[in-house]
């Protein structure tokens, strides 16, 4: 691994943090393509739910550490790429808040273990370089992780709800790549080993605590001065208003969660 980490505690254990990512998706297995629900926007399988809720559990930890970022970054890099976190976290989220009830799908208020680990990492850097160099790396190896997966959802949903989510996704996966790599401090040659030799982590350590079906859900407020953009779910529902309603009963749930409303990001265990 050499100096990707210098004196951080995180030359040990990344590659124990860092599978399968930003998302935690898991590879997608037959049983993910089973249909659970049959909605007016397409039926929705068992990939498209969790996609959801792991798009809302990536911001959980990426909201936060996109904060942590612009106040703990010594870098103009590391502060700009923290920037485009919140920034872009907080309009996915907005556009997963608006189609998981039409969907029936309960959102998690808290992120997976894995996340809250590197939420906790980043918290526990003392030094500005330390923190600015495995920020960096951190966040470009989860990206880089789950571009593949989020291209897939997008190629293979037939639910166009879900299908504009992932397009939004594929967008800010790709900027947050970019403004990654654009710090200077990112180690490529480590980062794509570990996207591709990525060690086995239990399900538990993947998947964020469910959260209470109908209650509040926790808000990742945009910033002042946001430039991303929700999608229209509206227009794309072709309706204007009162749609809420989606899926068959047995939508909701399986391993999938819900739940404050709040601004801020800071409730991921972080």
């Amino acid at each position: 691994m050499g100096t990707l980490f210098v004196g951080g505690a995180l030359s040990m254990t990344l590659a124990a943090l860092v599978y399968p990512s930003m998302l935690g998706v898991e590879t997608a297995s037959a049983s993910n393509d089973r249909i659970i629900a049959t909605t007016q926007w397409g039926p929705l399988t068992e990939l498209d739910r969790d996609f959801v809720v792991k798009v809302r559990a990536a911001g959980l930890w990426e909201y936060p550490v996109g904060q942590l970022g612009v106040q703990k970054g010594t870098s103009q890099g590391v502060i700009v790429a923290s920037q485009h976190l919140i920034d872009g976290h907080a309009a996915l989220d907005t556009t997963c808040r608006k189609i998981a009830p039409m969907l029936n799908i309960t959102l998690p208020n808290v992120a997976s273990p894995q996340q809250v680990g590197f939420v906790s990492q980043l918290t526990s850097d003392t030094k500005g370089d330390q923190f600015d160099r495995d920020f960096a790396n951190i966040l470009r190896i989860t990206h880089g992780s789950i571009f593949n997966t989020v291209a897939k959802v997008r190629s293979t949903t037939k639910n166009t709800l879900v299908r504009a989510l992932a397009d939004q996704a594929n967008d800010t996966v790709l900027d947050h790549i970019t403004v990654m790599e654009q710090t200077g401090l990112v180690d490529i040659d480590q980062s794509l080993f570990q996207q591709t030799t990525p060690p086995k982590l239990p399900k538990s350590d993947l998947t964020p605590p469910p959260g209470v079906p109908g209650g509040q859900v926790l808000v990742l407020t945009p910033p002042p001065t946001a430039t991303s953009t929700p999608v229209d779910i509206d227009k794309i529902a072709g309706a204007s208003a009162g749609v809420t309603s989606g899926p068959n009963a047995g939508g909701n749930n399986g391993n999938n969660n819900g739940g404050i409303n709040n601004n801020g990001g800071n409730n991921n265990g972080g």
